[in-house]
Order: structure tokens, then C-alpha cells, then sequence
């Protein structure tokens, strides 16, 4: 049976100037059907279209805030550490995904860059931009719950996982403030963040703010959502 080669967007290190993964990106593909491949760091155009062309479908991984310019605000003081080069490359790569309908998953910073780029906001820090007692940013071990999302009824999502709520580990100091026109939510935490989002229309373009990189394991949901994703891209 054909596998699916999915490529992996990677994480950027500045200071080390090295690219990384965690491990549970990869390996969530592969235990559920995937080939998985790290994507290199590049901007150009010719390349990644060849990347659009070998791979089956694409992983946006989690990482730096995404610079506010891509959704038009000024950085503020609490934005964290930005990579414009990734942002750049996840742009052209994201467009090319959506020209040629390929598969596409959106984790953490993933979902805030789909947003981000169909035209949608993000909060530049969830505290102190909404107040929210949710426990949004968890510490270790990451791969327990830190908090319930409420998936929307009828919902890709909802439909797949066949339960109401969920409980979710948590990573994050930013997330979505206004949603893009061309997103649906999928869902929301208690504090009414939208957690996660689908793009209609689209054989497969999922994100989730959560992370089923260090839950699928023992998370019988995050390896649902894998699944559903590697099957999709078939």
C-alpha cells in the first residue's frame, strides 16, 4: 500500500542557527501511515514548488510568533521572537498548498499562521489582551491535559471524534483574535478562544492549537486527528 510523504515545516533555532524537530511531529505521521520528510528553510519559489510537487500533504509545526506585519499591527512589546524567513517560506508554501489542494495541518503556531494569513488577527498575548483564566500555557510534562475545548457540533472535527468535549494539553501565549472569513471553527476553549479551525471547501486544511505531537501516544483523539490527516493525504 502506497504511503503518504508528508512534508514537515521545521523549527528554527536563531541563536544556535540550527533547524530542529520534535520528534512527536514526525513520528505521529509515521506510527499512523505517513512518510514524513523535514522541509528545508528556503524562499525560493522554483524550490518549493518542487516540494509541492514530491509531497503528499504538509505539516505547519508550531515555533516563533508569526510577525504581526503579516496580519497588519505593529509588534508590541510582548509579541515574542519572530523568524521572518520562516514566515516568508510558510507564505509562498501555504499558497501553493491551497492552489493544489494538498493536505494541510496547522499545530499551535500552524492554526495562528492559517489565520494570520487568510486575513484573520492574533492575540499578541492572550493575557493581557483578554484576561483569560484558562491555563493557555502549561509546563511539563507536555503531554497532559492542561485544559477542555468544546467541539463545535457538525463540525469536521466533532464528526470525526464523536465526542462533545475534549480535554487538551496546552502551549501557547498568543492565538486567534479574529477569525478569517474563509476559516470555520472546529473548537473552543472555555474562554471562548477558537482552538481550532477548517477551511471549507478544501479536501483537507485542519489546524488545532493543542498539541498531538506530545499527546498521541496516549491520547486516543490526538492519534484520531493523525490519522485523519495521513488518510487524507492519499
Amino acid at each position: 500500500m502506497k504511503k503518504p510523504i508528508i512534508g514537515v515545516t521545521p523549527l528554527v533555532d536563531i541563536q544556535r542557527e540550527s533547524y530542529w524537530l520534535v520528534p512527536g511531529y514526525m513520528k505521529g505521521i509515521e506510527v499512523n501511515g505517513g512518510i514524513p520528510i523535514m522541509l528545508p528553510l528556503t524562499c525560493n519559489k522554483a524550490d518549493i514548488d518542487t516540494l509541492v510537487n514530491m509531497c503528499d500533504g504538509f505539516l505547519f509545526t508550531g515555533g516563533q510568533d508569526i510577525s504581526p506585519s503579516l496580519y497588519s499591527e505593529d509588534k508590541s512589546s510582548l509579541c515574542g521572537e519572530v523568524c521572518e524567513e520562516r514566515d516568508t517560506m510558510e507564505k509562498i508554501l501555504f499558497a501553493k498548498v491551497l492552489e493544489n489542494d494538498k493536505s494541510a495541518l496547522g499545530i499551535c503556531r500552524g492554526i495562528q499562521f492559517f489565520n494570520a494569513y487568510l486575513g484573520g488577527t492574533i492575540y499578541q498575548d492572550l493575557i493581557a489582551e483578554t484576561k483569560t483564566k484558562v491555563f493557555h500555557k502549561q509546563k511539563p510534562p507536555y503531554g497532559k491535559p492542561s485544559h477542555i475545548v468544546n467541539l463545535v457540533k457538525g463540525s469536521p472535527l466533532q464528526n470525526l471524534l464523536k465526542t462533545d468535549n475534549l480535554p487538551v494539553n496546552s502551549y501557547h501565549h498568543q492565538g486567534v483574535k479574529k477569525l478569517a472569513d474563509n476559516l470555520k471553527p472546529m473548537a473552543y476553549a472555555t474562554d471562548n478562544l477558537v482552538e481550532s479551525v477548517y477551511m471549507p471547501g478544501k479536501k483537507f486544511v485542519w489546524a488545532v492549537q493543542w498539541h498531538p505531537e506530545f499527546s498521541y501516544t496516549t491520547d486516543k483523539y490526538s492519534r484520531m486527528i493523525f490519522r485523519a490527516f495521513v488518510d487524507s493525504c492519499l
